[in-house]
């Protein structure tokens, strides 16, 4: 049996005996299902340990493989062109097709539904959350102070942005000291990838643990207007997941087939760990082993993406704020939707890397269409489901980031790409 359907039968098998647990409404069996969750949370902090190390490795490896430091500038700037670009095509999708849902919505359920269940105490966290989290703020946080504290409290961005200033200056320095530093990374990154097959050799055993618990306590479901937010703001970000395959294939020369493959161990992380950080070292092995991508796209590309590229942004915001104008009966016009578009593009990536720093990034957009801030406790409450979905939108989005940037840098060494 493969990798892949190694994890996907765990998958499948913990999410099923979760729903059937929820269908029998059993306090026993219920407590049982939340008594394996340590272990999967156990196999995502194993993960997670290895996500700094692997980072740091990779970056300045994948840098010191560039030939100067004009061809990593080479890179950073197609990085860049590929994120807006990808960011920007979705957004045309996705503004059209949010507009046409909650149109069908408005007309289909007239009357508002209560506040979910803990609605009211995010939104009042949201609101006083929301003031201190400006761009400014954000551009100051870009250079840590203390790097050590950053890879600490998990900031990547501006850890990876020590990394490659680092990685930067290692060319420049005495010869045994650069070759010294050089073998250390270099070897620190081998090993890590060893210690990440292991830890994905035990993949279908955490991700039974954390779908068990999940299945049983959200078989119920949700109703009405509730529910039909969760549904379509799911099934949306898997439409667009849907829609990189043949992206690919039309514009990076990929088999739609190859591309699933390399994905789907990174896609299956994301999904049962909700953490697009958790899925990289499954997306940097389909990138090396499967993909075949060259070293310093790898290495570079990924834990940007990872790190500041939020590809599930246009689909998030649009219906998040769409669904919240509905609550709230705020008719939007065009210079909104405008909004809407240029913060999912462009604000994404100045979200901070907090727990609900997407949602704090909603504030002063809200504001800005008139839509009350308040409307981000519901988006909160409700989060748990879609999340899941937008969290493999971004894993994958990430990987078709660097296949697209090895495409145009003409450095793909698979033959037919």
């Amino acid at each position: 049996m493969s990798e892949s359907t190694r994890v996907l039968a765990g998958l499948g098998v913990g999410l099923g005996a979760g729903l059937a647990i929820a269908a029998s409404h059993n306090p026993s069996l219920l407590g049982a299902a939340d008594s394996v969750a340590p272990i999967g949370t156990l196999w995502v902090n194993a993960i997670r340990m290895t996500v700094i190390p692997l980072v740091v490795s990779l970056v300045i490896t994948g840098v010191a493989s560039a030939s100067s430091v004009g061809t990593v500038g080479k890179i950073g700037r197609r990085t860049i062109l590929v994120f807006v670009a990808m960011l920007t095509g979705a957004m045309v999708l996705a503004l059209p097709l949010g507009i046409a849902v909650f149109s069908w919505m408005s007309r289909v359920i007239t009357v508002r539904p209560a506040l979910p269940p803990g609605a009211a105490e995010a939104a009042s966290s949201v609101a006083t959350s929301a003031t201190p989290v400006d761009f400014g703020s954000w551009l100051t946080s870009l250079v840590p102070t203390n790097p050590i504290a950053a890879a600490a409290n998990g900031a990547m961005l501006p850890l990876v942005l020590f990394t490659l200033l680092l990685a930067l200056a290692i060319p420049h320095a005495p010869a045994d000291g650069r070759d010294a530093l050089l073998r250390f990374f270099r070897g620190l990154g081998d090993t890590m990838q060893v210690l990440v097959r292991w830890i994905i050799w035990c993949a279908p055993v955490g991700i039974f643990a954390l779908m068990l618990p999940l299945g049983a306590h959200g078989g119920a479901g949700f109703v009405g207007a509730i529910g039909f937010y969760i549904a379509a703001y799911s099934l949306a970000s898997i439409l667009f997941v849907l829609l990189l395959y043949p992206a690919l294939a039309v514009f990076a020369r990929l088999p739609m087939r190859e591309f699933a493959r390399a994905a789907l161990p990174g896609q299956l992380i994301a999904f049962s760990s909700s953490s697009s950080i958790a899925s990289l070292p499954a997306l940097v092995r389909g990138a090396d082993e499967s993909l075949k991508l060259p070293k310093d796209v790898t290495g570079f590309v990924l834990p940007v993406a990872i790190s500041m590229f939020k590809f599930a942004a246009p689909v998030s915001w649009t219906f998040g704020t769409l669904f919240v104008a509905w609550f709230y009966h705020v008719d939007l016009g065009p210079s909104a939707y405008l909004t809407i578009a240029f913060a999912a593009i462009f604000l994404a990536f100045a979200s901070p890397g907090v727990p609900r720093g997407a949602f704090l990034m909603l504030a002063p957009m809200f504001l800005q269409i008139g839509v009350p801030v308040e409307g981000i406790g519901i988006l909160i409450a409700v989060d748990a489901i879609p999340d899941l979905f937008a969290t493999v939108l971004n894993a994958t989005g990430d990987l078709a980031a660097a296949v697209f940037v090895a495409r145009s840098n003409a450095q793909v060494g698979r033959p037919g790409l």
